[in-house]
């Protein structure tokens, strides 16, 4: 890849609004949610925003040829919203995804912080929103980005350990420093991961600035975009433009013609010999010039790039430590409900709506009048949502039991993916899947034993106690 090339990404997110829900509705009261606050924002959007810019981009590789390329991630949550409200958006993907110029990514499922808390949920959201995909596209996403581009070495080290050959991040300047974003970088736990970095200056003036009459550059035309990006230095050879999907047509209006703008951008890149890639592409092509050193988690949100929009305050992380004290015991049981109410209550705005930093672009705290207001609401939901998982489990098992049986489930997992690689050698794959599944169903079962055991050996101290 000796031209430069346009690395285009969107992210598509939906929030699940919370319903109003006081201390009185604990224990009584099982549904979180404000259908109508959903139903309403999902249309509203997908009228707005998805359907016009998904069928401009499907347009967009119609008519270039082929040449035009993108790529997209969606949470699993988000998914599940347009399936119920939004169809029309679903055959919109199916169709970018039929011109095979669109690269589907891997992201948490929930859109949540798990891979700052608790690796077992980090990876599971991952993998099942990686399987929705495979399922939805047909292609297994090579390349992830987490939710609000989070990014450090562990985190680059997590998910090359799973097979990931790269990952979308933050080209932040406390990061950086000197080097440009420009370029293809890796992972420093894990060279195998290389990393794709954001240029902020050039997608923030689509996403955030493009209709703003004060801004200098105001009215920005596609010719004038390209030519910032022909008159980099000779060797910066890949520009990562990534912002969320609802910029078209949400942040920036239909009105702004942002969409004509869009349009414009592959007939002018191309009178300059500037191509469009997808990020598997990129990371195939092109060698990585160094690793790069991200010791403490970066974002792409507001001036820091870190993620003190969601942990920044004390609020924040009592909500935070809260919902993962009992990550073990959601991920270990198998009532449907409660698993869709752990994605939902993951989702990272739940937090940003607790935020009680001034950042310069507007947030919408939808029910909420204020952080606190954000902070006694979502307390109150994770009360009785704590309360059903408990309800799940003997009264006196604790933690440690549990950890127990999380390793004893992770060994025989490993256990069994090492039968399947030796199954597959001899060829003989039939009967593994199976092997598997009651294996750690088994295991699993064991954690859930009967209320009616619970309370036997409840006794059974209490008895004892009495006796000595």
């Amino acid at each position: 890849m000796d031209m430069r090339t346009i690395c285009l990404y969107f992210e598509i997110h939906q929030i699940i609004h919370l319903k109003r829900y006081r201390f009185f509705d604990i224990g009584t009261d099982h549904y979180y949610y404000d259908d109508y606050a959903n139903e309403t924002s999902i249309n509203e959007v997908a009228e707005r925003s998805y359907i016009p810019a998904l069928t401009t981009l499907i347009e967009m590789v119609k008519t270039s040829g082929g040449a035009f390329k993108v790529a997209l991630s969606i949470s699993g949550v988000a998914l599940e919203q347009l399936e119920i409200y939004a169809p029309a958006v679903v055959d919109l993907l199916h169709q970018l995804n039929d011109t095979g110029c669109c690269e589907f990514l891997a992201e948490p499922y929930s859109h949540g912080l798990a891979s700052l808390a608790n690796e077992d949920c980090f990876k599971e959201e991952v993998m099942r929103q990686s399987a929705k995909m495979k399922q939805m596209f047909g292609k297994t996403p090579k390349v992830i980005r987490n939710s609000g581009l989070i990014y450090n070495d562990e985190i680059g080290a997590m998910v090359a350990s799973w097979g990931f050959k790269g990952m979308l991040t933050e080209g932040a300047k406390h990061v950086l420093g000197w080097k440009s974003p420009h370029y293809v970088y890796h992972c420093s736990m894990n060279p195998g991961l290389k990393l794709l970095l954001r240029d902020f200056k050039l997608s923030d003036d689509i996403s955030l600035r493009f209709s703003n009459s004060e801004w200098n550059e105001y009215p920005l035309f596609a010719d004038k975009y390209i030519g910032w990006i022909n008159a980099l230095p000779q060797e910066e050879q890949v520009v990562n433009v990534f912002m969320e999907l609802s910029a078209l047509g949400m942040s920036q209006p239909l009105s702004s013609n942002i969409l004509e703008f869009l349009k414009a951008l592959p007939v002018c890149a191309k009178e300059k010999g500037i191509t469009f890639s997808t990020p598997t592409e990129i990371i195939t092509k092109l060698k990585s010039v160094s690793q790069l050193d991200v010791p403490y988690p970066m974002s792409w949100v507001d001036e820091e790039r870190d993620t003190s929009c969601w942990l920044g305050n004390v609020m924040q992380r009592e909500a935070f430590n809260k919902l993962y004290s009992i990550a073990e015991r959601v991920y270990l049981c198998n009532d449907r409900r409660i698993k869709q109410d752990w994605d939902y209550l993951q989702a990272s705005n739940n937090f940003r709506f607790m935020t009680t930093k001034v950042s310069g672009v507007g947030l919408n705290r939808g029910i909420y009048e204020s952080p606190y207001d954000a902070f006694t609401n979502y307390m109150n939901i994770l009360g009785d949502f704590i309360k059903r998982v408990d309800s799940l489990y003997p009264v006196d098992i604790d933690n440690e039991e549990l950890n127990a049986l999380l390793t004893t489930i992770k060994n025989q997992g490993a256990e069994i993916e090492e039968l399947e690689k030796a199954q597959i050698k001899q060829g003989k794959t039939k009967g593994v899947e199976k092997k598997k599944e009651t294996k750690v169903k088994a295991t699993a079962a064991k954690a859930v034993k009967p209320k009616a055991a619970a309370s036997k050996s409840t006794t059974k101290k209490l008895a004892k106690k009495k006796t000595e």
